[in-house]
């Protein structure tokens, strides 16, 4: 055996080598994003495919507890006042937990998420609420949906964790809903309506995919008949206002939620909904972000457009109707007509 022998140094090799590692020094030292530029980036957008899934995750998680408290005797229902109706304004232990839920899971997600919800956590305390991450299964496998990213300041969430308290406090839970709502720049985008004792969820981000329930709408086969749908809460009053608008054998129902009624549009069992006095827009973003996405509009009764921007206010004081485009252009040309007569 040689041990004395030479090493021979390949120098093509050894100069690969040494750049190389030249290149690698200078992309760790130099070249590569830290990792608070990496979060800042992440920080201050926002992809959309991923909160559409985070929106419809947060209803359903609200679902969740909504339905836990209905199974106790005691919803433990205390008072906000008095509706612009004059009705009692309930407020119970589901819409909290349902809100701490919501708010908190997507705030887990999207840390800088602007989000306004009807329940106010500066005014609770919220218990230790079980966080959720996102689970893309909740879409269906068939849908192409793009990652389209956007300004987080330009978006603002609208939730609503039990829409219909009154209804709920009654057991009437056909109404009930979880709702949430992703305004861009003030526009209703995306919208998600929940019912938790149904388990269905409807949703719909504007020009790009719905639930599959919206893909059987069938608008050609709407009825020319006003069939108005309105709150149970003041019926009376729209009664009066739909008949002198529409003609003394105008249909009305009567139901709760405002989820609820939109929802009824959209399905064909009411041509229009109105309803003649001041409304939140956490009670109605996500129903005109739907409507929107299957050829539908929802403005007051003058006929404006409702922005859902940060700094707009809350209180939409101007009444609402949402039908279809065709309707809706009819309805609140008749509105607006016997305004002009009243004046």
């Amino acid at each position: 055996m040689n041990l004395g022998g030479s090493i021979r140094i390949n120098k093509c090799g050894l100069l690969i080598l040494f750049t190389a590692l030249f290149f690698l020094t200078y992309y760790v030292l130099i070249g590569s994003p830290t990792q608070s530029e990496y979060v800042a980036r992440d920080l201050n957008v926002v992809n959309l495919r991923k909160l559409l899934i985070g929106a419809i995750q947060a209803a359903e998680k609200g679902g969740i507890e909504v339905v836990a408290v209905s199974k106790n005797s005691d919803f433990h229902v205390k008072s906000k006042g008095k509706t612009a109706e004059g009705a009692n304004n309930p407020v119970t232990e589901a819409d909290f937990k349902s809100h701490c839920v919501m708010q908190f899971g997507l705030h887990h997600i999207f840390p800088r998420l602007r989000i306004i919800s009807e329940e106010d956590s500066s005014k609770m305390k919220c218990p230790d609420v079980k966080l959720f991450d996102l689970d893309p299964t909740v879409l269906r496998e068939s849908l192409q949906i793009p990652d389209e990213s956007v300004d987080i300041d330009d978006v603002t969430v609208w939730i609503d964790p039990l829409d219909a308290t009154q209804e709920y406090t009654e057991r009437l839970f056909e109404y009930v809903t979880t709702m949430v709502c992703v305004a861009i720049k003030g526009k209703p985008t995306i919208g998600v309506i929940h019912n938790p004792f149904t388990m269905k969820t409807t949703w719909a981000w504007t020009g790009v995919a719905t639930s599959e329930d919206l893909q059987k709408v069938k608008k050609e086969d709407l009825n020319d008949r006003a069939t108005v749908i309105v709150s149970r809460s003041h019926a009376g009053e729209v009664k009066n206002f739909s008949k002198a608008t529409f003609g003394e054998n105008t249909q009305i129902l009567t139901a709760a939620g405002a989820g609820y009624k939109v929802l009824q549009v959209i399905a064909g069992n009411a041509t229009v909904y109105l309803h003649t006095t001041a409304i939140k827009k956490w009670d109605i973003c996500a129903g005109d972000a739907i409507l929107r996405a299957v050829g539908g509009k929802m403005t007051n009764l003058v006929n404006e457009e409702l922005p859902y921007g940060p700094q707009e206010p809350v209180l939409n004081a101007k009444g609402l109707l949402a039908a279809f485009n065709q309707h809706h252009e009819k309805y609140i040309e008749r509105i607006l007509n016997n305004k002009l007569k009243a004046v």
